[in-house]
């Protein structure tokens, strides 16, 4: 039974912990606020799930999920999740963010400069193009003929290996689209992204390949 670190308790962060937890897996979950405020949720979520700090989050996972916006200014646990995959549900929302010069040129996207605040992890973008709410109701058995696909992103193989296993467990197709400096390909506005988790693999693949330059995550 593994374990997932989950720095993040919104509406994305508990719904995968609640898939995971129906898959087998146990979660250590943090947020900003400290382990006292998740009650409510670790009651939901029962028996394999646990609060905590952020630090220990990390320092618990066999791999982490980290469900928040990035900051620049960052208070993400990089000692304790050295080593480790780390999949970044983030999306870049300007309304929400502000604005980021290096994403907006193109130089940069959001997930490589989520890498480059965790140097000795392997992030992966994942999770991102499917409402919270469809995690679980959109999940179908492999080989079912309206099984839906999921993108993954990383500059890592093994990162990508790992959310491919992991999407494959909770009921979905994966489709690849490495490196982190494409991960922009379906983000908020893009083709794949509008279509927010109705794809099979093909129709996501397509998608992922009309993506528009001018529209940046």
């Amino acid at each position: 039974m593994e374990t997932i670190g989950l720095i993040g308790a919104g509406d994305m962060g508990g719904e995968i912990a609640r898939a995971a937890i129906a898959r087998g897996y146990r979660i250590v979950i943090a947020n900003s606020r400290g382990p006292e405020t998740l009650r409510g949720l670790i009651d939901d979520l029962g028996p394999a799930a646990r609060a905590a700090h952020a630090a220990e989050a990390a320092a618990a996972g066999d791999f982490a999920i980290v469900s928040f916006p990035l900051k620049v200014a960052h208070e993400l646990p990089v000692d304790e999740l050295a080593g480790k995959v780390v999949l970044d549900t983030n999306n870049y929302m300007v309304w929400r963010d502000g604005h980021i010069p290096v994403v907006d040129s193109g130089k940069k996207t959001v997930h490589q400069l989520r890498q480059e605040q965790l140097p000795r992890s392997k992030v992966a973008k994942a999770f991102t193009h499917i409402q919270h709410e469809r995690l679980r109701g959109a999940a179908r058995p492999a080989g079912h003929p309206e099984r839906v696909a999921l993108a993954v992103s990383s500059d890592h193989p093994e990162a990508v290996d790992l959310v491919t296993r992991l999407y494959d467990q909770l009921g979905f197709d994966t489709a690849d689209h490495s490196p982190l400096s494409e991960s922009w390909r379906n983000a908020p506005g893009q083709p794949a992204w509008v279509r927010s988790g109705w794809q099979s693999r093909e129709e996501l693949l397509h998608n992922l390949g009309r993506a528009d330059p001018g529209i940046r995550g």
